[in-house]
């Protein structure tokens, strides 16, 4: 009766599943205590968290369960990211998802494994035949682990809707998870918006950070702010759940001037097609100088983000007449937990200085082409959220790099779109050009780190997404390997594994290949641990007799690496 129930509600509400009531269709994926790491729709970087991390007491092996009855329709594999996943569609239209995950139950395992065999890659993306695995939810399907990109021991799960694999906020659901602590409030910001606006007589944004007494948060020293003219509000928020002090994002904000609400911002659902806006939802600029995340409770015209179900003037206030007005903020998780915030603005005319604006104007949503005599920059529409006057400065060469170090603006301002960056080459041998690739250069330590890029004719070309210094470097040194537990004429019979330790000084890992005896065999990857290991496979290899080991390591500027040794096994 209750999918029944469901199924007509989804229908009914075209599969809005963030005005749905919390269900009890899903049960827990893990048998211990549901602790969170991290929550739906927190603040990460380039996107919002997708779904929500489960504490596994800081171990690997967890067994993971199925959410409810179903089939699996995928399993991801990839040296970063969700390292290794499974996906299980069920017949409510929902889609769960597992990742990180250190392995998966035995017929899973040989599915995969029997398809990295056939593709010679550790990394594969298989969507597995209808019907083939189905699953239910009492039973074993994997192990929770640390693979890919993760940071610690963890499941991250997820629910999706399987027609558009849009995640949707788990902690709508009635999961097991007990959370009586409301939002905290750290700190406001104030933003000028037009010409004539001011924020305590400042053309710039001022922060002001928060204190907690009489059940509600206020701000610190009480202070008078004055402002005029157009106004947008940011604030910094976390959450924490009961039997963690780990730090996760909040649910709903919502901002109101003078008792009239202008924005909310509530995290029911998500597209990864729109997770990128993050970059416009937060203070990114605050964010690269000061490591904090704000909320900005004002939408940029390029921000297209659809989880602010209120929106007044694009949250934006017309603060010009004088009085004082009042400003109140209500937080709150998805338990209902909440938190206030309530303040008064003095609206008071001041003349001020206002920058006379420079550089070079970028519309938002037109393409734009920069043409200089060693550089061209193409941008499309959206790849900024909004018009920019983009400070263009060209410097000399020096001789770490084979071109002027151009410099685009700077790392505050945030790229939606990859565009198209050419730098022309200067002193460029001929037996290099292959080696070439675009470099970002952070001026003030000298590091550089590699963009990538081929050359072209006397230019060396990248598509990027970041703005900041760039200059022309080649990448000539091969990448590193390490044995860890293998040298040459060695005897492995009480080994399970071959391990290695390799790396890249530049342009990165691109490629690995292992062989025994001519034969490709499947090297794991852990990517953040820079770590390659083979298990020893009765089924494919044979036993009791010399073998003869290959490993060819290359980077992205197909620099190579080789290793070779014999043993006995």
């Amino acid at each position: 009766m209750k999918r029944y129930t469901f199924l007509l509600f989804t229908l009914f509400f075209k599969t809005v599943f963030s005005q749905a009531p919390a269900l009890d269709y899903y049960s827990a994926p893990v048998k211990i205590p549901m602790l969170l790491s991290g929550n739906f729709g927190e603040l990460r970087s380039n996107h919002f968290h997708s779904g929500i991390d489960i504490k596994t007491n800081g171990q690997n092996g967890v067994p993971v369960y199925p959410a409810a009855d179903g089939e699996v329709s995928r399993i991801y594999i990839s040296p970063g990211g969700f390292g290794l996943a499974l996906y299980i569609d069920h017949p409510n239209g929902s889609t769960s998802v597992y990742g990180h995950l250190q392995k998966l139950r035995d017929d899973l395992a040989a599915f995969a494994k029997s398809a990295q065999y056939e593709k010679e890659s550790f990394a594969v993306d298989l969507l597995v035949p209808k019907g083939k695995f189905k699953v239910r939810r009492n039973e074993i399907v994997a192990y929770s682990g640390n693979s890919g990109s993760s940071g610690g021991p963890h499941l991250h799960f997820e629910i999706r809707e399987t027609s558009t694999q849009q995640p949707l906020n788990p902690l709508l659901y009635q999961f097991n998870i007990t959370d009586k602590m409301p939002p905290s409030i750290l700190s406001v910001m104030l933003y000028p918006l037009s010409a004539d606006a001011h924020i305590n007589g400042k053309s710039h944004a001022q922060r002001f950070e928060t204190v907690f007494y009489n059940g509600a948060f206020h701000l610190k020293n009480n202070p008078v702010i004055t402002v005029f003219g157009k106004v947008g509000f940011g604030l910094q928020a976390l959450d924490y759940l009961d039997g963690s002090w780990s730090k996760c994002g909040v649910y709903e904000i919502g901002l109101s001037v003078d008792g009239k609400q202008i924005y909310t911002f509530r995290m029911d659902k998500l597209s990864f097609d729109e997770t990128r806006y993050l970059n416009s939802h937060i203070d990114y600029g605050h964010f690269q100088k000061y490591n904090r995340r704000l909320h900005k409770n004002w939408i940029e015209p390029g921000n297209k983000l659809n989880n602010y179900p209120v929106l007044e003037n694009q949250g934006k206030a017309m603060l010009d007449d004088g009085k004082i007005h009042e400003v109140s903020y209500l937080v709150k998780d998805v338990k209902g937990n909440s938190s206030r915030l309530t303040f008064k603005v003095q609206s008071k005319p001041t003349k001020i200085s206002q920058p006379e604006k420079e550089g070079i104007l970028i519309p938002f949503n037109k393409s734009y082409s920069l043409e200089k005599a060693g550089l061209e920059a193409s941008f499309k529409p959206g790849s900024f959220y909004s018009d920019l006057r983009l400070d263009y400065q060209e410097k000399p060469s020096n001789n770490l790099y084979y071109s002027s170090i151009f410099k685009l603006h700077n790392n505050e301002v945030p790229v939606h779109d990859y565009f198209r960056l050419k730098l022309k080459a200067v002193k460029l041998p001929n037996e290099l050009q292959d080696k070439a690739l675009i470099a970002a250069i952070d001026e003030k330590t000298g590091k550089k780190w590699a963009l990538g890029g081929n050359y072209e004719n006397g230019w060396v070309a990248a598509n990027i997404r970041q703005l900041g210094s760039f200059a022309i470097a080649v990448d000539t040194i091969a990448p590193t390997i390490t044995p860890v537990n293998i040298k040459n004429k060695t005897i492995l019979t009480d080994k399970n594994k071959i391990s290695f330790k390799i790396g890249d000084d530049f342009s990165g890992i691109e490629s690995y290949r292992g062989e025994i005896n001519g034969n490709w065999v499947l090297f794991e990857y852990d990517a953040k641990n820079r770590l390659l290991e083979y298990y020893f496979d009765p089924q494919r290899m044979e036993f009791n007799k010399k073998q003869h080991f290959k490993l060819v390591v290359s980077d992205a500027k197909n620099n190579r690496a080789t290793y070779e040794a014999s043993f006995y096994r």
